[in-house]
């Protein structure tokens, strides 16, 4: 027999003789660990108590504003404005939870101040496209087309996102806008205003108490 016929049968033989063992070992594993997919499932989003000043007023699981999907992680929290100058918080949450909307917040600050809790904080919502998979979303009332916020939401807001970076272990760094995932001039004030935007990062990052 030729020496690289040998060698081939050789090396066939040792790797059936490696696959056999993986596959005895694999066995054993599923036969003896209490849990054998653990290490496949991604680890769930803590569940956090709400404080008493945010209003839960959760929307319905309808497939689309709130698919009742799990989120995979909380990686960020996004920032962005309703676009509807005037509108209250209640009015965008009757929005998120008309049948025709396919969009939705985790919160909605309203003019006054106001937060409302429309989607559970384990759940996806509908705001921030690709990145609804791993990040809080909050939409903000303003009163006209600049997008600035009142006084009394950018308090709320601030506020809001202090407390949230404290619970998931994020910095103000991590709060990000609509704008730096698509684009799209959301927050339009914080979009047209960096030296705005920065100094709301300053004032979460103020607020913390981690």
């Amino acid at each position: 027999m030729p020496e690289a016929d040998m060698r081939n049968r050789l090396l066939l033989r040792i790797a059936g003789i490696a696959l056999f063992l993986a596959i005895v070992g694999l066995g054993g594993y599923l036969l003896l660990s209490p849990d054998p997919f653990a290490a496949l499932r991604r680890p769930e989003v803590p569940a956090v108590e709400v404080p008493d000043w945010v209003d839960v007023q959760l929307i319905p699981v309808d497939g689309a504003s709130r698919r009742g999907e799990k989120l995979d992680a909380v990686n960020d929290i996004v920032i962005h404005y309703v676009g509807n100058p005037g509108t209250s918080a209640k009015n965008n949450r009757s929005y998120f939870a008309n049948p025709d909307s396919e969009v939705s917040a985790h919160f909605v600050v309203g003019l006054e101040g106001e937060v409302i809790l429309c989607v559970p904080l384990d759940e996806k919502s509908s705001a921030s496209n690709w990145r609804n998979r791993d990040t809080i979303s909050i939409e903000v009332c303003h009163p006209d087309e600049t997008g600035a916020f009142t006084d009394a939401a950018y308090d709320a807001l601030v506020r809001l996102t202090a407390w949230l970076c404290d619970e998931y272990g994020l910095t103000a760094r991590h709060v990000i806008r609509h704008y730096d995932i698509t684009g799209k001039l959301c927050p339009l004030y914080y979009v047209e205003h960096e030296d705005a935007w920065e100094a709301f990062h300053a004032d979460v990052e103020a607020q913390r108490n981690p």
